[in-house]
């Protein structure tokens, strides 16, 4: 099986093309997670495939470290944006990218010098704020998840769930490495409020344009970076107040930074790098 492993600020994963799998759908999950483990696989966040699309440019779908299917990944389309046209799967610049949270737009920015990928845009689409669209079971399902609590070892703990496309629940916090994530993360994710675990993410404020962020990614743990998480936390400040809708945020991640717009329109950009760590085959 040829591959390809790629990384967006960090947030790595096996690319491999649905042509090239050589295996049924119903094992994707198990080669996730034998693809994953850094001593007898490769080692990555997990295992993305590109294949055809009945209603966009090309199919992404996202298999977690423990072997779960994601419904969208930021840093995974970033990814796919440049795996399809730096590999000459095509020519295109605005592509159409088929997730399980739905179409997603992309807008590739190339190096003319080199006529390879640098950064993407992705218009990661309208946030969902009801309980019953995330889902947590928190409180009136019909009504948004704000300032919500849980309690976590007899501590309660404030925050705000958002959907883009996954399930996440931000929480703020003074200083993000202050926070035993590798603790805290897994109780989180694995709470009866989330019936579907949830992505954790603890933000710190750094001024008007600026946050800091750690993050548990549900089925992988500890991550370098999460795209949809670093958009539902700029979704999750505008609305308690912490920066502006229209006003682009800059979101330091571990492994890099990201700009992230929450549109007046209602949508999320997310602009970003994305890079090739090396090509191969999985024996």
């Amino acid at each position: 099986m040829k591959f390809s492993k790629m990384h967006g600020i960090g947030n790595n994963y096996i690319y491999v093309e649905t042509k090239n799998l050589g295996v049924h759908e119903h094992d994707l999950a198990s080669l996730a997670i034998a693809v994953s483990n850094v001593n007898t696989g490769i080692g990555s966040d997990g295992l993305i495939t590109i294949g055809s699309s009945q209603t966009g440019d090309f199919r992404m779908r996202i298999f977690n470290e423990d072997g779960s299917e994601g419904e969208n990944c930021g840093n995974g389309l970033r990814c796919v944006g440049k795996y399809v046209y730096d590999m000459g799967l095509t020519t295109k610049t605005q592509l159409v990218v088929e997730t399980k949270a739905g179409l997603m737009h992309l807008t590739l920015h190339v190096d003319a010098s080199t006529n390879t990928v640098e950064e993407v845009t992705v218009d990661m689409g309208e946030p969902r704020f009801l309980r019953e669209q995330i889902p947590v079971l928190s409180g009136n399902p019909n009504e948004m998840a704000l300032h919500d609590s849980l309690e976590i070892d007899g501590q309660a703990l404030t925050f705000t769930a958002i959907s883009m496309g996954n399930p996440h629940a931000v929480f703020f916090v003074d200083d993000v490495d202050a926070i035993d994530v590798a603790a805290i993360g897994p109780k989180i994710e694995h709470h009866s409020f989330f019936p579907q675990r949830v992505n954790v993410e603890f933000i710190a404020q750094k001024g008007k344009h600026e946050l800091d962020f750690r993050v548990w990614e549900r089925g992988s743990g500890i991550t370098q970076a999460c795209g949809t998480g670093a958009c539902a936390s700029v979704v999750a400040s505008v609305l308690t107040d912490r920066v502006q809708k229209g006003e682009e945020i800059l979101v330091h991640l571990l492994g890099g930074d990201l700009r992230i717009t929450y549109h007046e329109n209602g949508h999320v950009f997310m602009r970003g790098p994305a890079a090739f760590i090396c090509h191969g085959e999985w024996l």
